[in-house]
């Protein structure tokens, strides 16, 4: 019974990993996703650089709308193309409000540093973000309270330090480009660190928590038997009755 009970639970835990796999494989679009998602950008610095501001606006809009379009046609998320239009579109009007080329990018400084608030914040008060969504999603087996259970908080305190990294990071060097008014090198840390740095951070963090979770759901070998105590008749010499 053990034994099909712990076969159930491998065959559980694949499937989940193979959700998490689909849903990260559908979040992004494969490279191909990292692609469509750079366009926009590329396009409204290059046009920028070659005409003028108002055209690279009306540039990175349009293909915004063409990727939008896209994405509908290969059937991906409805959601995901509206969210990627939405974004051009901000970003374009942030830009034509100022005037400037570079507030472009001033929509993706603010989100980075606000989604590493609550990564930030999580660590702080022992209940990291990464830890809390992993657990309702696939609680660990035997463990009722992760956040009591050392090498589980250790491993979900470890994955969500990548995340708040990895957007710090996002900010931090986008908002130094943005003082320089360095435009180019805006657009080339906007897409560098964008999902390759993503996928990095989450490799980083499945690893660690998935070693952890593995080491707290392991079972305990069985204990070895107590050596046999000798009884008092083994105990004592034969020295026989001394008869001869």
């Amino acid at each position: 019974m053990s034994g099909d009970a712990a076969e159930g639970s491998d065959e559980r835990s694949d499937s989940l990993r193979e959700t998490y796999r689909a849903q990260l494989r559908a979040g992004i679009g494969g490279w191909s996703g990292t692609f469509v998602t750079a366009l926009p950008t590329a396009v409204f610095v290059v046009v920028n650089a070659v005409a003028s501001l108002r055209s690279a606006i009306y540039a990175a809009l349009g293909t915004g709308i063409l990727l939008a379009g896209y994405r509908l046609v290969r059937r991906q998320s409805a959601q995901q193309a509206i969210a990627g239009l939405i974004g051009v579109a901000v970003a374009a009007a942030i830009a034509a409000r100022t005037g400037q080329a570079r507030g472009y990018f001033l929509v993706g400084i603010w989100t980075s540093f606000a989604y590493a608030v609550p990564f930030a914040v999580s660590v702080l008060v022992r209940r990291p973000l990464i830890g809390l969504l992993w657990e309702f999603l696939d609680p660990t087996p035997g463990i009722s309270r992760w956040y009591r259970c050392r090498p589980l908080l250790a491993a979900y305190t470890v994955a969500t330090l990548f995340g708040t990294a990895v957007f710090l990071a996002r900010g931090i060097v986008q908002l130094v480009l943005y003082g320089h008014n360095a435009t180019g090198w805006l657009a080339v840390a906007k897409i560098a660190m964008g999902y390759p740095l993503y996928l990095a951070a989450v490799a980083g963090g499945y690893w660690v928590v998935r070693r952890a979770r593995h080491r707290v759901s392991r079972p305990e070998p069985p204990a070895a038997d107590p050596p046999a105590q000798p009884s008092a008749h083994d105990a004592l010499p034969d020295r026989g009755l001394g008869l001869g």
